[in-house]
């Protein structure tokens, strides 16, 4: 089974919880850590490239089925019509800020996993934004009454 995105799970060095790992970068409620460092989680910008490719095909089982059932009965041949997705490649995940830049390549190998690291990075997309708008309730604009 190939690996999934963020599966090595390490506590933040802060303490804070680990909110979303994408790759071997670790988002928390106040920061985003990475080996090239740490920042505040609302100073970052988030970029995601989509670098793997999809092809379609016959898959081989389905090839020789077709050609020993084709003396049996002609049935065979419509295991041709099978096909098969096979996805390859990396998802390259960028966060920067001021006078700081790392990236992270996640090798996926299929849509699933795809989808799955563009939701993890619109997740901490998300916390950024919570974090620029300020702290807690009670703040007017914060799902907070102002009478």
């Amino acid at each position: 089974m190939p690996p999934q995105p963020g599966a090595e799970l390490v506590p933040s060095p802060s303490g804070d919880p680990v909110l979303v790992t994408i790759g071997d970068i670790t988002v928390t409620a106040t920061s985003v850590h990475t080996p090239s460092g740490t920042v505040p989680i609302g100073d970052v910008t988030w970029t995601v490239n989509d670098m793997s490719t999809t092809t379609q095909g016959i898959p081989t089982w389905a090839i020789v089925l077709a050609i020993i059932l084709f003396f049996a009965c002609l049935l065979g041949l419509l295991f041709l019509l099978v096909k098969e997705e096979k996805t390859q490649g990396t998802v390259q995940v960028t966060v920067q800020g001021r006078g700081f830049v790392h990236t992270s390549q996640i090798p996926v190998y299929s849509k699933a996993q795809v989808a799955d690291v563009f939701a993890r990075v619109n997740h901490a997309r998300t916390i950024a934004a919570a974090s620029q708008q300020g702290g807690g309730a009670g703040e007017p604009g914060r799902d907070s009454t102002v009478i």
